[in-house]
C-alpha cells in the first residue's frame, strides 16, 4: 500500500481567518552568486515571487516575519556538515545580510536564528500570536532543510500551514519536489504565489468594506 492508500494527505487544511507570512533564510549567503551556496536559479525566482507575496500581505494588513541564519563565532554553531555555512555565516559577514529585495519589501520583524527553523528559540511565534495569526504562509530556502524544519514547527505550534511552492527553493529540483510532496501529505497545504496573492487581495477587499 502507498501513502495515499494508508490515509496520508486525505484533506486540505485550508486558510483560517488571519494569515501571516514567514520568510526563511533569504539572505545573501543563499541568494547571491558571490557566495558558495548562492546563485541557484530556483532560489532567485523564489525571492522574486516572495517579494510579490510580501507586498500583497502588507496591503492586506497581514504581518510578515523574516529571518537570517548567523552565529557569533564558529564555536557557537551546532555541528553543521556544510563547509560554506561553517566558514561564512558569522554575524557581520555579508552572507548573513538579508537579500536586498527582501529588505526593500520591509518585513515587520527580522530575526537572526541559530537553528534550521525560523521558530526555534526566536520570537517569531510570539509575534504571530500577538498579531492573531492562525495561518502561516511559508516562503524561503532551502526547501529540504530550513524550510522543511519551519513547516514542521509551524504545524507543531498549531498554525494552519501553507507552503507557496514557487516562493521556496533548493539547490536541486529533486529534493525540492520530494520534500514538498512529503510535507503536503503530513503537515501542510501546497499552494503557489498567485493563489496566495489572490487570497490576500480578497482579505484586503474585505477589510476595506
Amino acid at each position: 500500500m502507498d501513502y495515499t492508500q494508508r490515509g496520508y494527505g486525505d484533506r486540505d487544511i485550508g486558510w483560517g481567518e488571519r494569515p501571516g507570512v514567514v520568510v526563511v533564510d533569504f539572505q545573501r549567503g543563499f541568494t547571491d552568486a558571490a557566495f558558495p551556496m548562492g546563485g541557484a536559479g530556483m532560489i532567485d525566482q523564489a525571492v522574486e515571487r516572495t517579494v510579490e507575496v510580501i507586498g500583497a500581505a502588507r496591503g492586506a494588513g497581514c504581518p510578515v516575519a523574516a529571518c537570517v541564519m548567523g552565529y557569533e563565532s564558529q564555536d557557537a554553531m551546532p555541528y553543521w556538515k556544510i563547509k560554506p555555512l561553517r566558514d561564512d555565516l558569522i554575524v557581520g559577514h555579508a552572507s548573513v545580510e538579508l537579500d536586498p529585495r527582501i529588505a526593500a519589501a520591509q518585513p515587520d520583524l527580522v530575526v537572526t536564528k541559530s537553528a534550521p527553523s525560523i521558530f526555534f528559540n526566536t520570537p517569531v511565534a510570539q509575534f504571530l500570536v500577538k498579531q492573531q495569526v492562525d495561518t502561516v504562509i511559508v516562503t524561503g530556502c532551502i526547501t529540504s532543510g530550513c524550510v522543511r524544519a519551519s513547516v514542521i514547527d509551524s504545524f507543531s505550534l498549531g498554525f494552519r500551514t501553507i507552503v507557496a511552492e514557487d516562493c521556496v527553493g533548493d539547490h536541486e529540483e529533486e529534493p525540492h519536489r520530494a520534500n514538498l510532496r512529503d510535507v503536503e501529505r503530513r503537515y501542510a497545504d501546497i499552494s503557489n504565489a498567485d493563489a496566495v496573492i489572490a487570497e490576500f487581495e480578497r482579505l484586503r477587499g474585505r477589510n476595506e468594506r
